[in-house]
């Protein structure tokens, strides 16, 4: 049975502090989560009921092992998570300034692991029958993961819905303009581009939303979704659909993860054939579900936690 959504990209495990408003070097308590865009992606869906796997690779050490089994324990399959020796599995630090500031530091050296995604380890049958594939920009920063994604692409040949998720990391990347042709090559073989306001400059050299959003259409992509931060989302189809939509109310505890909780949540509303303000507002409601939380994968919201949101017009 095909897979609704098969994604390919990071996972790591995130070590989040457990104490917000305090700078990571006074932190004295964390907590250990899942982690990784691609892979929390899959997790959000697996919680709106969606069947999902990911294609990634860890570490063979006990942090590659935890990682296994929480995904397992989320319901997303992992077949396709292959250990690297040699590799460690990468570790991320956050620290919690609400509402705003949550800093990042990768631990992804020498190399990470699902850096390392070999274009003839694919199972490319599976990517071509899934309901949804997902790819993102990380995916592109190295080989042979750069070559593995765009052979993934290329073998989907926008069959079914195919999202690009922009996924801007700088600190992987020399500078955009080295980025940009990739980006562009994945456009042509993508149905639906996703991305922050930072994100779509980078693949279109565009900053304007509308603006944007329509060169991201003239790259190739059906689909163009431009997300502006406290302006809320925007979307644009190719044959002329919109749909502009503010955020949800929300107090925000840590917003990493909300973009992904957002993913999933877009990716489910695309199978199920939403109109797509519908999938907008599900999706915002998905994202700042997740802001109002600690974690990412855990916080990931049910289908009765996203319509209790939407129906109260804020997350209480």
């Amino acid at each position: 049975m095909a897979y609704d959504l098969i994604t390919m990209g990071r996972i790591g495990v995130d070590i989040y502090p457990l104490q917000a408003g305090v700078p990571l070097a006074q932190v004295s308590t964390f907590g250990k989560f899942l982690g990784g865009s691609a892979t929390n992606v899959a997790v959000a869906a697996a919680r709106l009921g969606r069947r999902t796997a990911v294609i990634t690779r860890t570490g063979d050490d006990p942090f590659g092992t935890y990682l296994h089994e929480a995904l397992r324990g989320f319901g997303v399959d992992d077949r396709w998570v292959t250990p690297v020796p040699g590799l460690p599995t990468p570790v991320t630090f956050c620290e919690v300034f609400p509402p705003d500031d949550f800093p990042l530091y990768f631990y992804r050296q020498p190399k990470a692991p699902d850096l390392e995604i070999e274009a003839h380890d694919l199972d490319l049958d599976a990517i071509r029958e899934a309901g949804i594939f997902w790819v993102t920009g990380t995916g592109l920063s190295e080989e042979p993961s750069r070559t593995a994604t765009l052979a993934a692409l290329a073998r989907r040949a926008k069959a079914g819905i195919t999202v690009f998720d922009l996924d801007w990391r700088p600190m992987f990347w020399q500078d955009p303009d080295e980025a940009r042709p990739f980006y562009t090559e994945a456009l042509r073989h993508t149905t639906v581009a996703v991305g922050n306001l930072d994100e779509v400059e980078v693949a279109t050299g565009v900053r304007e939303p509308h603006a944007a959003a329509r060169a991201l259409l003239d790259a190739g992509v059906e689909l163009a979704v431009v997300k502006q931060g406290p302006k809320g989302v925007l979307a644009v189809s190719a044959t002329g659909e919109s749909a502009e939509v503010p955020p949800l109310p929300v107090t925000v505890l840590n917003g990493l993860g909300a973009g992904d909780a957002f993913g999933g949540s877009l990716c489910h509303g695309l199978l199920a054939g939403w109109d797509l303000e519908t999938i907008m507002r599900h999706a915002n409601a998905a994202g700042a579900i997740v802001a109002s939380r600690l974690e990412c994968s855990s916080a990931m919201p049910t289908p009765d936690e996203v319509a209790a949101a939407l129906e109260a017009g804020a997350v209480l």
